[in-house]
């Protein structure tokens, strides 16, 4: 599961953000990037001791600064069978196809002599194979 599409999925829900200078922020999720820059409203922010606390009605934090997320457990399990639907729906596309690349058929490695391969013969530029 892509963190990124979590993110996205949890937004409006409510979550817990530890930095990695140990402060904690409770809020519920407004927006995010894809450099998990995040924005919380409703935010509860407690230092790194946990005695002191604040209440903030929006914050903005850095995605290199984050530690860990703690989200909700039923929006996991939720994120994940909607990627497993996505999956299979895009099985079902794509088994309608034959598996051929276009009309020549399968492709084989090595098969043709490309602009890397090496001489045939003993031309001007070497003694050919195996000599």
């Amino acid at each position: 599961m892509l963190p990124l599409s979590l993110l996205t999925a949890a937004q409006n829900k409510p979550m817990l953000v530890e930095l990695k200078n140990g402060e904690t922020f409770n809020g519920h999720l407004v927006n995010c990037d894809n450099f998990m820059n995040i924005t919380l409203r409703e935010v509860y922010q407690t230092n790194a001791d946990g005695d002191r606390f604040w209440k903030l009605k929006e914050c903005y934090i850095r995605g290199s600064t984050i530690k860990y997320l703690r989200i909700p457990d039923l929006l996991l399990d939720q994120v994940k069978e909607e990627q497993l639907r996505a999956r299979e729906a895009g099985r079902a596309a794509r088994g309608s196809h034959t598996g051929q690349r276009g009309r020549g058929g399968p492709q084989m490695r090595g098969a043709g002599r490309g602009r890397g391969a090496p001489p045939r013969g003993g031309g001007p530029r070497g003694r050919g194979r195996g000599a």
